[in-house]
């Protein structure tokens, strides 16, 4: 699949982007990831419906959760980014997945 980036950031927000990594992004194969701290990132992802996918991931040595939101919208992509780097306020985000 064909991704750019930077549509996918643009769709973010600017401003959510800095609240979410402080401005660093890393790339994914199909999508971006935003590092939170403390072992937490978002990951976002086109899917092949043209919406996108949200994960929180947590990994720390062999541990790996991820909490996962599929089908979101670009208009609300920056919102549900930003809900899922909430880590310790929003701790119901998405639906909870052992990688």
């Amino acid at each position: 699949m064909n991704v750019d980036r930077r549509v996918i950031l643009e769709q973010i927000g600017f401003w959510n982007v800095g609240a979410i990594s402080g401005g660093r992004v890393q790339a994914s194969e199909n999508g971006v990831i935003l590092p939170v701290g403390y072992g937490y990132k978002v990951v976002v992802e086109l899917a092949g419906d043209h919406t996108y996918t949200v994960k929180r991931v947590y990994q720390k040595a062999a541990l790996i959760k991820e909490w996962v939101v599929e089908g979101v919208y670009n208009d609300n992509v920056g919102e549900v980014a930003y809900q899922a780097s909430l880590f310790r306020s929003n701790k119901e985000f998405g639906q909870k997945v052992l990688a």
